[in-house]
């Protein structure tokens, strides 16, 4: 897969609907800088980008399904590298990014089948299915927009961000891992207390704003699960 299909790939994450993608959002994701994005995004003329200047990019139809192709590929890579090569998964972003470009279908399904066709990624991602379709939890949010007290499940960290791994401790941001939020300060920051290890870690808004959680009592109860303390 090419450096521009491993940009691509980044739109569906952040775009909504029909929405253009600021070059600068996309930069973020991919940790470039605008202007390479942008150079990209114009020199992209085999009708995968609509490019407009000073709004964005959004992807075209055709666009869409080269870039979930491009997502599966690097997702299966890397839960194949945690859990057939060994690596902690906090290394492999970069190392399934280069070795995306030398796979195609039939070497994406072989991964697929001895991982048993998996649903998410290492990271709790999800990945595309065959069908180019990503299947995502209704009930999922931002660790950033959680309020004092909420005790969570994390689900993802977007693309396995290795500093958001290092601040949570890698051992501890599985998915389905307890969390409370003790603790909020301006400007985004977020402290939480993670229920396996009674760790603290404080994420300032970025990365807080990359991990995924669910609040199994959100639907129950009429709203989000709280308690003084994690238990």
């Amino acid at each position: 897969m090419s450096k521009t299909g491993s940009r691509l790939k980044s739109i569906p994450r952040i775009q909504d609907g029909d929405t253009p993608v600021a070059p600068s959002a996309v930069a973020t994701s991919v940790g470039v800088g605008p202007p390479t994005v942008t150079e990209t995004l114009q020199r992209v003329d085999d009708g995968l980008v609509a490019y407009e200047p000073y709004r964005g990019a959004r992807l075209t139809e055709r666009g869409e399904k080269h870039a979930l192709e491009a997502l599966r590929h690097h997702r299966l890579l890397e839960l194949s590298l945690t859990e057939e090569s060994g690596y902690d998964r906090s290394e492999v972003r970069d190392g399934a990014g280069v070795l995306e470009r030398h796979i195609g279908a039939r070497g994406e399904g072989r991964i697929a089948d001895r991982l048993g066709v998996p649903t998410v990624d290492s990271h709790g991602e999800p990945i595309p299915t065959t069908g180019l379709e990503i299947q995502r939890s209704g009930r999922q949010q931002p660790l950033a927009q959680c309020q004092l007290g909420d005790v969570a499940a994390i689900s993802g960290v977007r693309d396995g961000d290795p500093d958001v791994l290092t601040d949570l401790g890698d051992a501890s941001t599985s998915p389905g891992t307890a969390l409370g939020v003790v603790e909020t300060a301006p400007f985004g920051m977020v402290t939480v207390e993670v229920e396996s290890t009674a760790g603290r870690p404080s994420l300032p808004a970025e990365p807080a704003a990359s991990v995924s959680v669910s609040r199994p009592g959100e639907a129950a109860a009429g709203g989000p699960e709280r308690r003084n303390e994690m238990t």
